[in-house]
Order: structure tokens, then sequence, then C-alpha cells
């Protein structure tokens, strides 16, 4: 069978490696198997981009990094420092989180200068930007729906549902997460402008997530399940255990 298709949801990939307590070592692993899949890119914490532009060197899978992450807290004169060294280390993928308090409070102008300015700085340094929105977080679809409308107004690349850390403490004390919704990725499909993607993270774990949210017109899935996610892929479509990269899952923290 051709293997066309899994390149292609291979290529929907950004393959996380994002989980706090990640060791240098499942880095390197991480990097191994985001260069055995071919996948899209590797998203990483912002001290690690050297090294992974390193480990990734002569394949075709691309090195982004997180911004403000996960709670989009910092002074926008720090998110655009941030971008600046990850450019400079190597990163040609920036995902920055919004002021997730600015959004709330619907201080616009805020939002939309600060999502400028580092987009500004991606461009002066031939990068792409994805502008996390970590829906967990924000009650009404209005605010989705602004987030979009200013992310088309400023050129970003991509918009993207969530960090995968978006905790929300509920009335029990205990922690939920969602995620990439249907409801959300629809909603944010619906409301950008013709020049900007749409990022799933969070909670799509299985090849049917993946072929589900790529059916919807999701272009990238971020995703630490991204073995299994592939292997299914080789197994389901007919092919055999020499066609698949590798026999062993082997995955990486993550959301």
């Amino acid at each position: 069978m051709d293997t066309t298709l899994i390149h292609e949801l291979a290529k929907m990939i950004d393959h996380s490696l994002l989980h706090p307590t990640l060791t240098d070592d499942e880095l390197r692993e991480g990097c191994e198997l985001a260069k055995k899949y071919d996948v899209a890119s590797v998203c990483i914490k912002p001290y690690a981009v050297k090294q992974a532009v390193e480990l990734l060197a002569g394949s075709d899978v691309l090195v982004g990094t997180v911004i403000g992450f996960p709670h989009g807290n910092s002074a926008t004169t720090i998110k655009v420092a941030e971008t600046r060294q990850a450019c400079l280390d190597g990163a040609v993928e920036i995902d920055m989180v919004v002021n997730i308090g600015k959004v709330l409070s619907k201080e616009w102008a805020y939002v939309t200068e600060e999502i400028r300015a580092v987009h500004d700085e991606c461009i002066r340094h031939n990068a792409i930007l994805k502008v996390i929105f970590e829906n967990d977080f924000l009650p009404e679809d209005s605010h989705k729906i602004r987030l979009c409308e200013i992310c088309t107004e400023v050129g970003a690349e991509y918009v993207k549902t969530s960090t995968g850390y978006g905790f929300v403490k509920g009335a029990d004390g205990k922690y939920s997460y969602e995620g990439a919704t249907e409801h959300d990725l629809k909603l944010m499909l619906d409301h950008v402008g013709p020049g900007v993607k749409v990022k799933a993270a969070g909670g799509v774990r299985t090849l049917d997530g993946l072929l589900k949210v790529q059916a919807m017109g999701v272009a990238r899935l971020g995703a630490s399940a991204t073995a299994a996610i592939l292997e299914d892929a080789y197994r389901r479509f007919g092919l055999t255990n020499s066609d698949s990269p590798t026999e062993v899952i082997n995955e990486s923290k993550g959301y």
C-alpha cells in the first residue's frame, strides 16, 4: 500500500516534549522518535531549542518552541525577547500563550498589540506564530471568536486550542481538563480568516481522533502519543512491520 496517507498524517503532528519533568535523555529519545516517524515538528521547551536543532539536523522535522508557557503571564517585552532568543537558537515555529487575564477582561487592544509584537518578531526571523488560546479558561465563545478575529487581523499563521496544561479547579477542589473539543475546533475553523490555520492540542491521543480533526479541517495536532497514533495507522491501513519506522512504541511525556 502507498504510504502517502500515513506521511500526510505524520506531517500533521507536532510531537510534544513539554512535560515539566522531561529529562535530557527523554528529550533525545523524543527527537529520535520524531525523526523516525518524520512528523511536522517537535514542540519543546525554550532551553532545548539548540539541542533539538542539532539532534534533528538533516531531517525534515522542524523545531518549534513555546513562549509565555503555560499560563501566558509574561510581559509583552519578555514574550518578544523569548521569541527572539528562540529564533536565534534555531526555532522556526513559535507557540505563544495569550495573556488569558487580559482576554477575560476584554482588553482587546492589549491582546492585539501583544500578538502583533510577537508576530512581528517571528517575521524578522522567518518563523511562524501559533497563538494558544487555552480554551478551558475561556467560558464564553465570544472570547474565542474575538481572538480568531484578532489573529486574522494580525496575520498569525495558526490559532491553537490549548497548552495541554490548562487545568480548571472544580467546586470539589479537583482539577479537570478538556483540551481540543469538537465544539471549539469548529468554532475556530468557522471564525478564522482564510490565511489562518487551526492547531488542536490536548486530548487527541488516538488515530481516530487525528482522522476526525483532519476531516474537520484542522491542519496540525499537538500530541505526545505520536508513536501509538502512527503505529495504529500502519496496522489499520494494512502495512507490514517493515513499512513502519519502528516496532517499539516509545512515548514521551506530554499532552
